[in-house]
């Protein structure tokens, strides 16, 4: 059968039967025919479920319902209860295991889902956090290097000091050059006079 099916298709196998593939990620019970819009969708209806559960209007409402079913279930008479204090009040006991076998998985992926983002929100943190050292550790090097460069450049004393050694240095050139030149005069007069 395998194979007339196979020969059908040309030869090849699904690639779900296929070994060289992984096999597919869903696990558990898959009802036939049923199939849901987005993976999604489920976790998102779950958290919902699970958030409202967790108000304060819905345990408010639950007991209301419980107080009222007990109640009428008291005080009615016998032939008008549905689920009579006789039998201990089956019913009652049934639907709220029955609500609460179903929130509780309910709960449960809601917090898998929560997790999940949390994991994520951790990883990007993370990164986060590493870019900030990095730029942080590039800052503080390039702070360091105008340190080093602010220490090579001159400051204000040093360009004084340095203007006031040429100035000194030019006024010494002057009274040089001013004093050769009277030497020069005088001697000049002299040879003048001895000729």
């Amino acid at each position: 059968m395998a194979a007339a099916e196979r020969a059908a298709r040309g030869g090849r196998t699904p690639r779900s039967e296929r070994l060289d593939s992984p096999k597919s990620a869903t696990r558990g019970f898959r009802i036939p025919g049923l199939t849901f819009q987005s993976k999604d969708r489920m976790g998102r209806f779950s958290e919902a479920f699970a958030r409202g559960m967790g108000t304060p209007w819905f345990l408010v409402g639950m007991s209301v319902f419980v107080i009222a079913w007990l109640a009428y279930n008291t005080f009615a008479p016998p032939e008008a209860q549905f689920d009579p204090r006789a039998l201990n009040y089956t019913l009652l006991t049934l639907i709220l295991s029955l609500q609460a076998s179903y929130a509780a998985p309910m709960i449960l992926l809601a917090q898998n889902r929560q997790d999940d983002r949390d994991r994520v929100q951790i990883e990007q943190d993370r990164q986060r956090a590493e870019r900030n050292l990095a730029d942080t550790e590039y800052l503080a090097r390039e702070v360091v290097a105008l340190r080093l460069a602010m220490k090579d450049m001159a400051t204000k004393e040093f360009i004084r000091a340095e203007l006031r050694s040429l100035l000194e240095e030019l006024e010494r050139s002057d009274a040089r050059d001013a004093d050769g030149d009277d030497d020069a005069a005088t001697g000049g007069a002299g040879r003048a006079s001895r000729g």
